[in-house]
């Protein structure tokens, strides 16, 4: 993969403007913050952030793939106090499951979630180098 930078931009902090790749690619659905048995285990924003995080990259290593082949997020959020508050927490979660690897993202706040109590939905895409 290969982050674009146009010249002249301040990097981005946590995301990437763009990134450029080839491969297969393997789309991951929204993940919510509940676990295998479709149980959240918590109403807290960070917690769920943990688990939806976890269950994307569980579905990408079910593809073969690993977290740092995702080039795409889009993190669907209900809760704009909350995700401001935690943002460092989360960036903690995120170096801690994914490290350094900072894709095109974006963050959408929404009024809900289909799924209650769910407060973060994270969608992915990432592409897998082929193999040679």
């Amino acid at each position: 993969m290969k982050v674009l930078l146009p010249a002249g931009w301040k990097p981005p902090v946590g995301y990437a403007n763009g990134i450029e790749s080839s491969g297969r690619t393997v789309f991951v659905a929204g993940q919510v913050g509940w676990d295998a048995q479709q149980v959240f285990r918590s109403e807290d924003l960070a917690v769920q952030f943990e688990q939806a995080l976890k269950n994307v990259i569980a579905v990408l290593a079910e593809a073969g793939a690993r977290p740092e082949h995702i080039c795409r997020m889009t993190a669907y959020c209900c809760d704009k106090p909350a995700y401001l508050a935690a943002r460092r927490e989360l960036g903690a979660i995120w170096r801690r499951l994914v490290g350094r690897h900072y894709p095109a993202m974006s963050m959408i706040f929404v009024s809900d979630l289909l799924d209650a109590p769910g407060k973060i939905e994270l969608e992915a895409t990432a592409m897998v180098p082929q193999e040679r």
